[in-house]
């Protein structure tokens, strides 16, 4: 049985950066996962040129049951931080929008400079077998395939079970309550949302995008494109607000979030012949502005509606409230809300607070950023607390 003074199973982004941060400390770190190659799910982020972060990373851009937890680690390893590392290895990025920073070429930098990392501090590399844990007096025991190892410190950065595809599975789930910590309920988050009944209707509309604000009942408004699909709603902004939305609660959606009240009344007066419809092109696809206009009775010449019928009907397409059935799931979202109880850690170093020697970052952990980059920052933030610890 070989021995090693940390064991770090997940080689994802969280488990890359606490090998890197702990290997270049000297310690013997033992990074394990169950992929053929580290970094799977990295790769595939951002379409291939990865998301690493965001220029407005701040506590706020986070949702937790303790909003206040992540706010030790994100100030003492910010999104500039992360950008210097990117900047050392000569790695070309751009800003794309809202602070969103990718890769000019490919997620693959990304990768290769985390391994490259993990290389120089002497991290040791075992990959394609799932991994067995046993506590083990102050340490723990991990078996691989043939091989085992021991370490007095064990961190989980196995990630939740989002895209099961990548093989994404909620092991780490599983060991926590073997251990005897508490989670909070996981749930897809960042995913398409599921439209039935009456609603269905906008299925015609698939493949259709468009500028809106969209709202859950609880959680901040988002001002970003909204995409029909063949199931339901999709895009930045309802990927946005499905980390908010809960079972049974509406999504609320403004569609003119750019124009001036009162403009079907101004297109009545240019020309009341027109269709009552037409006003709407100037601010929505062609499609949509004629679905909408016909779901709320907006039909036949301007001239032949009241102001009054103008004003409800701007004032629906202001606040369209749709009521999803559901989400595309685990299959579809980006990453997991809920997870590992923050109550059980420490904010400082990612500890377990009643279970020396065992840290728990990552996707993991009770902490999900929004979409653009913030669930990197978290990995990054995350796995440099415990590898300073560690």
């Amino acid at each position: 049985m070989q021995h090693y003074d940390a064991i770090i199973l997940g080689a994802g982004a969280a488990g890359m950066m606490a090998a890197k941060v702990a290997g270049q400390r000297g310690r013997r770190v033992l990074l394990i996962d169950h992929a053929d190659a580290p970094g799977k799910k990295v790769l595939i982020s951002g379409g291939g040129r990865c998301n690493f972060t965001n220029i407005h990373s701040a506590p706020d851009r986070f949702i937790s049951a303790n909003p206040h937890f992540m706010k030790s680690a994100l100030a003492r390893y910010t999104a500039q931080d992360f950008i210097d590392l990117v900047d050392r290895h000569g790695i070309a990025w751009h800003e794309k929008t809202l602070g969103q920073l990718f890769c000019d070429g490919s997620a693959r930098q990304i990768v290769d400079m985390m391994w490259g990392e993990c290389a120089a501090g002497g991290v040791v590399l075992w990959l394609g077998h799932p991994a067995e844990v046993e506590r083990a007096g102050e340490g723990f025991v991990i078996r691989c395939s043939a091989r085992s190892a021991f370490a007095p410190r064990l961190v989980l950065a196995t990630g939740g079970p989002s895209i099961p595809k990548m093989g994404a599975t909620g092991f780490a789930y599983d060991l926590a309550k073997s251990f005897g910590l508490k989670l909070i309920e996981p749930r897809p988050a960042l995913v398409p949302l599921t439209l039935a009944g009456d609603e269905l209707l906008f299925r015609d509309l698939s493949g259709v995008s468009t500028q809106v604000v969209a709202k859950a009942a609880r959680g901040p408004a988002f001002r970003e494109a909204a995409l029909f699909t063949h199931r339901g709603l999709s895009g930045p902004a309802i990927l946005q607000v499905s980390s908010y939305w809960r079972n049974g609660e509406a999504v609320t959606v403004d569609f003119l979030p750019g124009d001036v009240p009162g403009q079907l009344r101004e297109a009545k007066r240019v020309d009341p012949r027109q269709p009552a419809y037409r006003p709407l092109e100037a601010y929505l696809p062609s499609r949509l502005a004629g679905t909408l206009a016909e779901r709320i009775g907006l039909a036949g010449p301007l001239g032949e509606l009241t102001d009054r019928d103008l004003d409800e009907a701007e004032q629906r397409l202001r606040a369209w409230a749709f009521t999803p059935n559901g989400s595309e799931g685990f299959a579809k979202a980006e990453v997991t809300i809920g997870g590992i109880s923050t109550a059980e850690l420490s904010s400082r170093s990612m500890e377990a607070v009643n279970i020396p020697g065992l840290f728990i970052i990552g996707e993991a952990v009770d902490v999900t950023g929004w979409l653009g980059g913030y669930n990197f920052q978290w990995a990054w933030t995350s796995g440099v607390a415990a590898g300073d610890a560690l």
